[in-house]
């Protein structure tokens, strides 16, 4: 009984070794090839930053005005991008894309200077569909709305959210009724990389 016993283990062991690819296979991010190169182009950007300025908004955004608007492609990896959104001497925001199992995913990392997670924090949205290789909408999620619920911010619950690259522009944009806020980066002209965003490496 013993040999028969080691044969079935061995064979138990073969079929393991063979089920396991399959598996991890099946765990990797899927994005369409339409979504892989959105986020290739951006990704190509690795390593640099770029100076923005607001080309749609209200009163609500007054928070930008008369300060440098940079956004830095930081850190890179084949499925996120980790990209810092500095506004003047902020360094709160982190824009974090990220390939899924359904598409691409935004989420919005705050942190306070000192490194900790703000309680308005890693909220955003999944696609809904594949896009366009240029432009890239988010539209917000359930943990968000909760969180901005919880937040009292109840004006935010219908946001969604954009991205868009040419070979000259990137731009992000947030749109919800009545509310329309975006800003422009200049591809064209790379600047002095600026400070580590707060609570980051």
């Amino acid at each position: 009984m013993k040999p028969r016993i080691a044969l079935q283990s061995l064979a138990l062991a073969s079929l393991s070794s063979i089920a396991l690819p399959s598996i991890a296979a099946q765990a990797e991010p899927i994005s369409t090839e339409t979504q892989n190169t959105f986020f290739a182009q951006i990704a190509a950007h690795c390593g640099q930053a770029f100076a923005g300025k607001v080309v749609s908004g209200d009163t609500a955004d007054s928070a930008f005005s008369g300060k440098s608007l940079i956004m830095h492609v930081r850190e890179c990896s084949d499925t996120e991008l980790k990209i810092p959104f500095h506004v003047g001497d902020d360094h709160s925001r982190t824009w974090a894309l990220t390939k899924t199992q359904q598409g691409l995913k935004l989420k919005h990392d705050h942190r306070h200077q000192d490194g900790s997670e703000d309680a308005v924090t890693m909220y955003g949205g999944d696609t809904m569909n594949d896009g366009t290789v240029l432009k890239q909408s988010f539209p917000i999620d359930r943990e968000s709305i909760d969180n901005f619920v919880k937040n009292g911010l109840t004006q935010s619950i219908t946001n969604v959210w954009h991205m868009e690259i040419t070979p000259t522009t990137f731009s992000y944009q947030l749109t919800r009724e009545n509310r329309d806020f975006k800003v422009d980066f200049d591809l064209t002209q790379p600047v002095v990389l600026p400070p580590k965003p707060w609570g980051h490496e």
